[in-house]
């Protein structure tokens, strides 16, 4: 019986992680030393943070550079131990004891896929919680404009509610429009317009959840668009029940970069899109969201060219097949914005932007594959 794993797997196994390590610190402090260091370290000297709080932000930071630096690492790992077999000759004698490419290739597939459920992880699990921790110790409430139009069943706007700005679930200056029932050359009317000072999200008198909103100035509005009442309320409950808890999670995660939600939330977080017809806000997150299983798997795609590229002949200069690698990796982050836009505009959808990029680099593997007659 044939052993799962031989000599040779483990030598190979062994020598691109080593390279895929040394890879990956190098990508790290490249990326992390230019500006982030030296703006924590100004931040430690101006006393703004403790000697701790500095390093924790610096740890904090490192799972965003993961999330770029696994497949980085793992194509220049594997190009390098691959180029320095070719160079050496070794490769020459594996195929000269009958070992096939798809052989050779066996132990960096295994490896890419350890990397591959990292990164996912990574993005999953580790940036999320991450971001979370940076902004409990940079603080700062966001200064942000939300806006959430509640609609019936025929898709007409019911309310409209706008919060100049919110932190966590308490709000200032908040503005709410009921919508009459009567509708004027495709135009709604305004019924009431509410003027709050100041909101949070809590419950009703039965214990529902609701937005609660205090010092407000209600203003009755008639059929032909004149104030003919103003009055003085000290509390006002809107968005009751399962409304008041969508609109939240919407407000919520509008002031969030996608990388900050984990793909739990993420998904609810796009459904509730959905349901609110905020169409491009909902192409771009559903599109951010199948990135989430279509990223990692470049992992393994990386690999396989940087084991391409690594299989070279004697006198051929390494230096090619390290610019072309760099040349991969910089065309694919520098375009994944601009299928981000695509998507976002409805120009195509969510699964075809974000199936893309991976699916150019599997056709680009196989017609090298097929020009280097391995």
């Amino acid at each position: 019986m044939k052993k799962l794993f031989t000599v040779y797997d483990r030598y190979i196994f062994t020598q691109v992680l080593i390279t895929t390590i040394v890879a990956i610190l190098l990508f790290t402090i490249v990326w992390i030393a230019p500006e982030m260091l030296l703006n924590t370290i100004k931040k430690i000297l101006a006393h703004e943070y403790t000697v701790k709080t500095g390093v924790l932000v610096l740890v904090y930071e490192l799972p965003k550079i993961f999330g770029k630096a696994f497949p980085v690492g793992l194509l220049l790992g594997s190009l390098f131990t691959f180029d320095k077999l070719s160079k050496d000759s070794e490769l020459t004698i594996f195929r000269a004891v009958g070992m096939s490419f798809s052989r050779i290739l066996a132990p960096l597939l295994v490896l890419s896929l350890i990397v591959t459920y990292l990164c996912f992880v990574t993005y999953d699990k580790w940036i999320p919680y991450s971001c979370q921790k940076l902004q409990e110790i940079k603080g700062g409430a966001a200064v942000t404009q939300y806006i959430y139009t509640k609609k019936d069943e025929n898709n007409y706007p019911e309310q409209a509610v706008v919060v100049s700005r919110f932190f966590n679930d308490e709000m200032n200056n908040v503005i709410v429009m009921n919508f009459s029932k009567q509708i004027f050359d495709d135009l709604h009317g305004l019924e009431n317009i509410l003027v709050a000072e100041t909101g949070h999200k809590g419950k009703d008198l039965k214990g529902e959840p609701c937005w609660v909103l205090r010092d407000v100035t209600s203003y009755d509005i008639s059929e032909e668009g004149i104030f003919k009442k103003i009055t003085q309320k000290d509390r006002v409950d809107i968005l009751n029940g399962e409304d008041a808890e969508e609109a939240y999670t919407i407000m919520i995660n509008s002031t969030k970069r996608d990388r900050d939600i984990d793909n739990k939330n993420l998904k609810h977080y796009v459904n509730l899109l959905k349901k609110a017809n905020l169409d491009e806000d909902y192409r771009l997150m559903l599109n951010k969201y199948y990135q989430r299983f279509f990223h990692p798997f470049v992992c393994v795609l990386l690999a396989v060219m940087g084991c391409l590229l690594g299989f070279s002949k004697p006198r051929e200069q390494r230096l090619i097949g390290f610019t072309i690698a760099i040349g991969c990796i910089f065309v694919y982050y520098i375009t994944l914005p601009f299928f981000d836009l695509l998507a976002e505009k409805g120009v195509l959808p969510p699964l075809v932007t974000a199936a893309f990029p991976p699916a150019a680099f599997l056709c680009a593997i196989i017609m090298f594959y097929k020009s280097r007659d391995l």
